[in-house]
């Protein structure tokens, strides 16, 4: 099994408005290490955002290529890469993205149903128990704090194993405290789980926790 769990090849995304071309991500070349922890930070309008749609497939580059385990993903059929991105990639969103209607523990297990897998309850209390949120799984999102919330999030993007945890601005919407008690968390599936992570943030504070940093500039990528 290869060291390398994602990498991206001359990857470019390129809006064309008018006359104009906007390079939103220029020929960005990057490697990521199984079971590490990597941030990629920039200020607002630099395009990290993008550049991580771009890595979990919920965007398509202009040109290059994205490999997952070794799997070139944009080479994959619209319906193979939807199975790929619920098996392999979990996503969390800055704004969480729980289903009102469902509670905490219908909201983890929608990846699964979705991808029609088998739910493992011991997993499940694993997980439910290690993010803190076991005497919580009852209740719909609008009765959890932002914290809560966002543990639900982490178990959900976790709930598939998936081989890469990504992380779009995840201290975004938390106060000073919730950030840190998030932070914690992500600390603790990597030792625990062993998962691999990238987020993108403007929060210094992440990046002081990350094996690796990259800075997004001008849509270009520079490890730090």
């Amino acid at each position: 099994m290869s060291d390398i769990i994602l990498r991206c090849e001359a990857l470019h995304k390129i809006y064309v408005q008018g006359e104009e071309s906007i390079y939103a991500v220029r020929d960005c070349n990057i490697k990521i290490k199984r079971g590490e922890f990597t941030a990629i930070i920039g200020a607002s309008g630099s395009a990290k955002s993008t550049l991580l749609h771009l890595l979990s497939a919920f965007d398509r580059p202009t040109s290059g290529k994205v490999f997952i385990e070794e799997t070139d993903i944009f080479k994959l059929s619209d319906e193979k890469l939807s199975k790929f991105r619920n098996e392999k990639i979990g996503f969390v969103f800055q704004s969480y993205n729980l289903l009102p209607i469902l509670t905490a523990k219908e909201n983890i297990l929608a990846p699964l149903k979705i991808g029609k897998k088998t739910f493992s309850h011991t997993y499940f209390e694993q997980l439910t128990k290690m993010l803190g949120i076991a005497d919580r799984i009852h209740h719909l999102p609008g009765e959890l704090s932002g914290g809560q919330q966002q543990r639900v999030a982490i178990t959900r993007a976790l709930i598939t194993k998936p081989a890469i945890l990504l992380a779009d601005e995840p201290t975004g919407n938390l106060d000073k405290d919730s950030a840190g008690e998030f932070l914690k968390l992500l600390k603790l599936t990597k030792t625990e789980l062993n998962q691999t992570i990238v987020v993108v943030t403007h929060d210094a504070k992440v990046s002081e926790i990350a094996d690796r940093i990259f800075r997004i500039d001008n849509g270009v990528v520079t490890e730090i």
